[in-house]
């Protein structure tokens, strides 16, 4: 029955087409506007790292001076060197890595091309299965490296096109900052949207080129980016080990929650033996927040993204009400065809049945039509200045989203015109006749 119940909404289409061409029209502007604003919107509140964001967590201490103190309130959203050093060393967790940002000039070997400087993150070498980075070639460094301020480094799939034409670099020789270095592994095509392990530089940009030890960099003394907050004495290099400055973030794998109740015991203990030895002034003020809970403190869903997304369902909502009304025109307007249907034996199902069929097609055809408008729309949000906005791209969930969205809404406005056409009298359209 359903082919059948298709073929007559085909034919109602072509003997109505100024009404039908509204009503797609319609259907097709309020998905276009919809799923452009909740494309963006999935992109940028998705989970970076399926499976496993829940066993990762940031690490927050609170290890600065009275001055300022009010209870309650959140602490650093980074850590001290001195203390990321120290949770490091003592490893209480199933992996840990610090790391901060920074940026290294890079001279090649290669004539024909110039020195260039590029982004740059030391790290610890949990780093890399913690955060389960693909590799195209090697692997990264190990905890003796680290250990060692061994001149290792691991590079992007980019770096590697540009310096050695895309072949297996492992072992060769990359010049940072006038030191030689050995590339010990390529990292494949990998970004994690957003950059959730380092909320202080651009979120929803690419990753590093150059990866190394941060042991390596404080040796060799290279340069850093990123936000620093320092208090008290601060007359010495605030990246010294006991500068009183937070500027490291601290990622801990805890594969339980009991491992997670365990390790956040853990900080309030060391926060405690840190305020006795001297070093801390506040009470003990930690924070273990798992990779979600981390990106939602730090909104990182922008808010005029959240309220385009509800303008978009709004816009729908109005495209609905519109389409409604059209469908109860059209179904009415039936209303003598109706009634000869029912007085050959037609039930009110079946022409309920039939009405929702042929609101359903209309939202098949508005949902290609809003597919190409949502197409269009996030073409047009990737041509703006936000930091995010060339990660407007439709996928495969949201594509198959586009068409089942259309077909529900267009049911639901159908379901008052279909209602009503089957209540129709067949004796009354008859008569009338």
């Amino acid at each position: 029955m359903f082919g059948y119940y298709f073929n007559l909404a085909l034919r109602s289409f072509k003997r109505n087409k100024a009404l039908t061409t509204l009503m797609v029209l319609a259907i097709a502007m309020g998905i276009g506007a919809c799923m452009t604003t909740l494309t963006v919107f999935h992109v940028l509140s998705g989970d970076p790292l399926p499976g496993k964001s829940s066993t990762l967590f940031y690490v927050q201490l609170d290890p600065e001076g009275k001055a300022g103190y009010r209870p309650g309130e959140e602490p650093s959203d980074q850590v001290t060197r001195f203390d990321a050093e120290t949770l490091l060393r003592e490893k209480r967790g199933k992996r840990q890595a610090m790391m901060t940002g920074g940026g290294v000039s890079i001279t090649p070997q290669q004539s024909g091309l110039t020195p260039f400087y590029s982004d740059s993150r030391y790290t610890s070498a949990d780093f890399f299965p913690m955060f389960e980075v693909p590799f195209l070639y090697g692997h990264g460094w190990t905890a003796k490296d680290d250990d060692a301020r061994a001149r290792v480094a691991v590079i992007s799939k980019a770096l590697n096109d540009k310096l050695f034409a895309g072949g297996d670099s492992v072992g060769k020789q990359i010049r940072l900052d006038k030191t030689d270095f050995t590339v010990a592994g390529v990292i494949d095509e990998w970004r994690p949207t957003p950059r959730f392990y380092d909320m202080n530089t651009d979120r929803f940009g690419t990753l590093e080129d150059v990866f190394l030890p941060f042991s390596t960099s404080r040796d060799l003394e290279m340069s850093r980016s990123g936000s620093m907050n320092c208090w008290g004495d601060t007359s010495a290099d605030a990246t010294d080990l006991n500068a009183p400055c937070v500027w490291i973030q601290y990622w801990v794998q805890l594969d339980s929650a009991q491992a997670a109740a365990e390790y956040k015991d853990y900080l309030v203990n060391y926060s405690n033996q840190q305020r006795s030895a001297g070093r801390f002034e506040r009470p003990a003020n930690v924070r273990l927040r798992d990779v979600m809970a981390w990106l939602d403190y730090n909104k990182v869903v922008p808010n005029d993204v959240v309220v385009q997304m509800w303008l978009g369902f709004g816009f729908l909502l109005v495209c609905l009400v519109n389409t409604v009304g059209l469908l109860l025109a059209k179904f009415l307007r039936r209303g003598g065809e109706i009634g000869v249907r029912r007085a050959l034996g037609a039930s009110r199902r079946a022409i309920f049945t039939q009405c929702l069929v042929e609101a359903g097609t209309v939202g098949l055809a508005g949902g290609i039509l809003g597919l190409g408008l949502s197409l269009l729309g996030l073409w047009a949000v990737r041509l703006q200045p936000a930091s995010y906005a060339k990660l407007a791209h439709l996928d495969i969930g949201m594509l198959l989203s586009t068409f089942v969205l259309a077909i529900v809404a267009s049911l639901l406005a159908g379901l008052l015109p279909a209602w009503r056409a089957m209540q129709i009298t067949p004796a009354m359209q008859l008569k009338s006749q």
